[in-house]
This record gives structure tokens, sequence and C-alpha cells, in this order.
């Protein structure tokens, strides 16, 4: 597949997408709807990505934002579907969370494909808020990526995109915990504000096991997750309830328990109705911690390690999170686990199960991948994330454990492969595979009866007007 140019001005933008799309007064009209999906939407797609002049890009981003409302794949939250979850109306399938570092656009495309071949409505498309960094993408990029994909499939329906894992680095918050807690407030607001209608705080990176009992231990994360809640609820659009998600056990660490769980949602609602009401709407989900580590564990040259995950613990914490009304618990760092265990997350009804190491591993280990390439990212970590390797560690331990770092400086050379389709092709069928494992299959069904999306129309930019009337 070719790749388009990104446009350097707006006017440009407006020439590649002649008799397409038109701008009526505010209003985005799309003239053609197969050629825009077809062609125009790669051509806004790459410039909202890669040119080199904001006004441009700012129109390109509004372009997508109200394509994908015109067309019926707006940016929605999963919270009501969560909810209807913790009242027993539905279950038996756990909703998978995918991390989209790098190809977002055809990544998110072959999400969507796989999802709507198995008439699969339920299936989140994520970023964390440490991945922003190393793969160069910030929320108003990543949302703009993630539904020019669901444009370019063809899908219909709500796409669920979520801000991952917006955490609190424990060493900073130490010597600055009020600067800390204000970085991720305003990170969060930016996501909102950005399109992101679900957000996963994790705070439980300042829980202290070293505390005399479980509420001590997890005040700290419970007070500060409250507190971003509420900075989500004051900026979320009105009549729209964006998901929020907490978390109890930092991954990688201690298996949680039933009893730190009930802690931190008891200790959460009444600091969330201290601070923000007793009207307002909580987490309808908990990330817990059940034996496994983001990445995987890596083994001396090549392959990754199996790991021992609890799946009754996970089964407890989602039966207590559902007695508080939730979906359920959530299980991280789950896609380098052998395939014959994802079934197993469905029949314990967990709500939610992230994937993200693997789909990476699948993209640098393809056999379609460039030799050539691959060893200018390998050359290029070697240089760059030397202080990031463990003395002693195999060169390949340190290799998979940093060259995610390489996303972004290789951004537009993996987003533009000449192999990408045969490796996206792969992908999919992972996808599919996965899915099927996790129970979504007709999960359309009640994605289209309990999520009704509200989305805002935004004014034209600036820019974009008037190089329409300069035309």
């Amino acid at each position: 597949m070719s790749h388009p140019t990104p446009a350097g001005s707006v006017i440009e933008l407006l020439a590649q997408l002649d008799g397409i799309t038109r701008l009526d007064g505010e209003q985005l009209v799309i003239e053609d709807e197969m050629a825009f999906r077809d062609r125009g939407i790669r051509a806004v797609a790459w410039t909202a990505t890669f040119s080199d002049d904001e006004p441009t890009v700012e129109a390109a981003r509004w372009i997508v934002w109200e394509a994908s409302i015109l067309l019926g794949a707006p940016s929605a939250s999963i919270h009501e579907l969560y909810m209807a979850r913790g009242r027993g109306e539905l279950g038996g399938f756990t909703v998978p969370a995918i991390n989209l570092r790098t190809q977002v656009m055809d990544m998110s495309g072959a999400i969507l494909r796989a999802a709507a071949g198995l008439e699969a409505g339920t299936v989140i498309l994520e970023l964390a808020r440490s991945e922003q960094e190393y793969t160069y993408q910030r929320p108003g990029e990543f949302i703009t990526s993630v539904l020019a994909g669901a444009i370019a499939a063809g899908w219909r329906g709500p796409v669920f995109v979520q801000g991952d894992h917006y955490q609190f680095n424990v060493k900073k918050y130490v010597t600055d915990p009020e600067g800390t807690t204000e970085a991720i407030r305003k990170a969060t607001a930016d996501a909102v504000r950005a399109g992101y209608r679900n957000i996963d705080i994790d705070s439980s990176t300042l829980v202290d096991l070293t505390l005399p009992d479980v509420d001590s231990q997890q005040r700290t994360n419970y007070e500060r997750a409250a507190e971003i809640t509420a900075v989500i609820r004051e900026v979320e659009p009105e009549g729209e309830t964006v998901s929020v998600g907490g978390e109890i056990g930092e991954v990688g660490k201690e298996n949680s328990n039933e009893a730190e769980l009930r802690v931190y949602l008891d200790g959460y609602r009444r600091e969330l109705a201290r601070r923000a009401g007793a009207e307002a709407i909580g987490v309808s989900k908990v990330s817990v911690q059940t034996g496994t580590s983001h990445g995987g564990v890596p083994l001396p040259g090549g392959g990754v390690a199996e790991v021992a995950l609890d799946f009754d613990t996970l089964r407890r914490l989602s039966e207590v999170c559902r007695e508080y009304g939730l979906a359920g618990a959530v299980q991280h760092g789950a896609s380098t686990l052998p395939d014959e265990l994802f079934h197993r997350f469905p029949e314990v009804e967990t709500a939610e199960v992230h994937l993200a190491t693997g789909f990476q591993n699948l993209l640098y280990d393809h056999s379609a991948f460039p030799p050539e390439l691959r060893t200018r990212i390998e050359d290029w970590c070697r240089v760059n994330t030397a202080d990031e390797w463990k003395p002693g560690e195999d060169e390949s331990v340190s290799l998979y454990k940093t060259r995610k770092k390489a996303l972004g400086p290789f951004k537009r050379e993996l987003w533009e492969l000449t192999t990408r389709d045969e490796i996206i092709a792969t992908q999919e069928a992972k996808f599919r595979y996965l899915f099927d494992q996790l129970g979504i299959a007709g999960s359309r069904q009640w994605a289209e009866r309990y999520i009704r999306p509200q989305p805002k129309r935004r004014p034209a930019p600036p820019a974009l007007r008037e190089a329409v009337a300069a035309r």
C-alpha cells in the first residue's frame, strides 16, 4: 500500500480532498464517502501525524473528528455498558484493551475489522501516558489516528479510546506530591478535552505496604484516585460520563486481595463524595495484580518466560467489584501470556484485559520486518538506552526491554513500511483469535443496547475557514 504525502498547508490539504469533502459554514460535508474512506482519510491522517505545519495539523484533526461523527464512528465511553455488567445484566466476556504504540491508523483499522467480522462491539483502543512520550504521540494525535483507522475500516459504532495508566511516579511524588499530582490532573484533563472518553487512573504506585493496616496502606492511592476522578467529572462534556478505572496493585508486584479491594473502594467512595458530592459517579472497574508483569519476562537468547497467573484471584476480585456495582476486575500485562490461557478470562468474569507488548513483538519479530531497519533500531537502542541496561544482562534481554523506546524515533518509517500490509494482516488474524477467546463475538448487541454516544461537534479551526474563503 502506498502512503500519501503530508500536506504542508491547509490549502494543500483541501486540494487533496477536492471533490471528496467540503466545508459548508462550520460544517464538514462528505461528498464522496467511498473516496473519503478509501484514500481521503489516509491523506488526512498522514497530515495530522506528520505535517510540520501546526494549523494544517489542527485542520486535519478537526476533519477526522467531524467525519467520525458523520460516519457513525464517534469516540464514546464504555461506562454504561460496564454499569450494566455490574448490575448483572450481561457477562461471559472480557473486553480487550489494546495499546497502539505504532502504525496506529492501520492497527486501529485491523482491530475494528476483526471485531466487525465477529459482530463484536466491545473493544478498547488505548495509549498509556508513559507511551505518549516514547512513541511521540500526544492525545490529540492518537485519537485522530484511531478514529481515522475506524473510518478507513468502514466501522460503524462507538469507538472506545482510553488513556491507560495515568500513573503517579512514586519517586517524584515523594519529593513533590502536589506538583506530581498537578501533572496528572493536567494530563487527564488534556486527554478528555482531546476526545478520550475512558481514563484509567493508576495511583497504585503510592500504596505503601510497610504501613501497619490496609487502610493506611491504600489511603494515598484512593485519595488521589478520587481527586483525579473529580477533575474528570469537571471537564467531561455535558451528557457524557467518562469511564474511569482505578487500580490497587502495581503490575509485577504482590498479588492483590479482597481486603485491599474493599478498603480501596470504600475509601475511594468516601473521598469522592467529599470532593465532588454524594451523587458523583466513580470508577466502573478496578485493575488488580495477579502475577503478570508488563512486557512479560524476557529470557536470555530470546523468548518470554511463562508466568503463573492466578485466575482464582481474578474471579474473587471480580465478584467483589460486582458487589459494589462495578463491571469487575481488570488484568494488565497479559499480551505475552500463552494463547491457550485467554479463554480463562471470560470464564472467571474478568471485565477487561490489557494487551500491548505482544503486538509490538509481532511487529518487530515478523518475518516481513525489514532486517536493515531492525539492525538500525537495535543500534539505536545500544546507543540511546544503554543507561537502562543492567550489568551482566544478556544483550537480547536488554534489547527486548528497550526496543519500545525506538518507536518514536522510527515512527514514520514504521508507519510507511513497504511490508506493512503483510504485517498488519498477521496482526488482524491474531486479533480475531484473541477476540474469539475472550468471548466478545456477538457483543455488538450490547454496545448498541447500552452505549448512546453524545459526540460534540467542534467549530472549524480559523485557518481552515480562512483557506476555504480564499479559494
